[in-house]
C-alpha cells in the first residue's frame, strides 16, 4: 500500500491562485475585467458561452463571470448548461448584464446563476462578488476536511453535486477495506473517465481523488470509533490501513487527536449527554 498523505488543508498560494473564467464578447470587457482580477486569479477568456463550455472540459474552473447577451450561446443558456452538466454544476457563475429588469434577474438566478451583477459596474463591486462566493466555498472545504462525522455531500452546491457525492462516498465505502484502492479504480466504479472524475473532484473539494480516498478511510474509522463497537486495531484494518500506528499518526495528523483519545472524548461526550 502505498503511503499515505493526509492532514489535508486549503491554502491559496501564487502558484495555486483560484481560477476565473470571463465570458463576454466583448474584448473591450473581457480586457478590462481581466485586468483588474490577475493580480489575485489566474484568468482564462472565452467569447461566448459555446467556447467556454470547450474550456471547462480541459481547464480546472473555480468560478465563471459571464455575459448574458453573446452570439452561438449566450448567457442564460450557458449558465443554464453549466449547472444542468454533472461535471460542472458545482462552479459558481456570476451573470453581467446590461439588462436591469427585475425578469432577467429571476431568470438568471432560475438557471442557477450564484449573483447578478448589473453593467455599468465598479471593478471593486465584482472583486467583492467573486472573492465572497470562493470565501465561502473555501470555508466548507476546511470545515469537511477538519470534521471527523461530516458527510462529503456536505460540499454539495446544488442537488447534482449531491447526488453525485453520495454515489462517491458509497463507491468509496464498499471498497474502503481495499488498500489499493485509487483513482483508477474508483473512475471504472464510478463509470468516468479519470480526467473527469480528477477535475470534478479536485474542483468540489480542493483534493486529489486519492487524497479524498485516504481522508475518506479516516472518516469512515471516526464513524467506527464512535460507534464503540470495534477495536482500534479492527477499525485500522476495516478501513484499508496494514499497520495500526500507521492508522494512528495519519488519523492525528489529520484530526488532532489520536484513535484512543478520539474514542475516549466521544465517550465522554456521550456520558454528558
Amino acid at each position: 500500500m502505498e503511503e499515505i498523505v493526509t492532514g489535508f488543508t486549503i491554502k491559496d498560494t501564487d502558484e495555486d491562485r483560484a481560477v476565473v473564467l470571463l465570458v463576454d464578447d466583448n474584448e473591450d470587457i473581457l480586457d478590462f475585467i481581466s485586468d483588474d482580477l490577475e493580480e489575485k486569479y489566474r484568468v482564462l477568456q472565452a467569447r461566448n458561452g459555446k467556447e467556454a463550455f470547450a474550456i471547462l472540459q480541459s481547464e480546472i474552473v473555480q468560478l465563471i463571470v459571464s455575459d448574458v447577451m453573446m452570439p452561438e450561446m449566450d448567457g442564460f443558456e450557458f449558465c443554464a448548461k453549466v449547472k444542468s452538466t454533472m461535471e460542472f454544476s458545482h462552479i459558481p457563475v456570476i451573470l453581467l448584464t446590461a439588462k436591469n429588469s427585475l425578469q432577467s434577474k429571476i431568470e438568471g438566478l432560475e438557471l442557477g446563476a450564484d449573483a447578478y451583477v448589473e453593467k455599468p459596474f465598479s471593478p471593486e463591486f465584482l472583486q467583492v462578488q467573486i472573492s465572497s462566493l470562493l470565501k465561502n466555498r473555501n470555508k466548507i472545504k476546511e470545515y469537511f476536511s477538519n470534521s471527523p462525522l461530516l458527510h462529503l455531500k456536505s460540499m454539495a452546491y446544488s442537488k447534482a453535486d449531491e447526488l453525485f457525492l453520495e454515489k462517491l462516498q458509497d463507491t468509496i465505502n464498499q471498497n474502503i477495506s481495499n488498500q489499493d484502492l485509487d483513482v483508477e479504480h474508483l473512475a471504472e466504479k464510478m463509470n468516468m473517465s479519470r480526467p473527469t472524475l480528477y477535475r470534478k473532484i479536485k474542483s468540489i473539494s480542493n483534493l486529489s481523488p486519492n487524497e479524498l480516498i485516504n481522508l475518506a478511510r479516516l472518516k469512515k474509522a471516526a464513524e467506527l470509533l464512535n460507534e464503540g463497537l470495534l477495536k482500534i486495531y479492527e477499525i485500522s484494518e476495516l478501513v484499508g490501513y496494514s499497520s495500526q500506528s500507521h492508522f494512528g499518526r495519519n488519523f492525528a495528523k489529520q484530526f488532532g487527536l489520536s484513535p484512543t483519545d478520539y474514542l475516549n472524548s466521544r465517550v465522554a461526550e456521550k456520558k454528558k449527554g
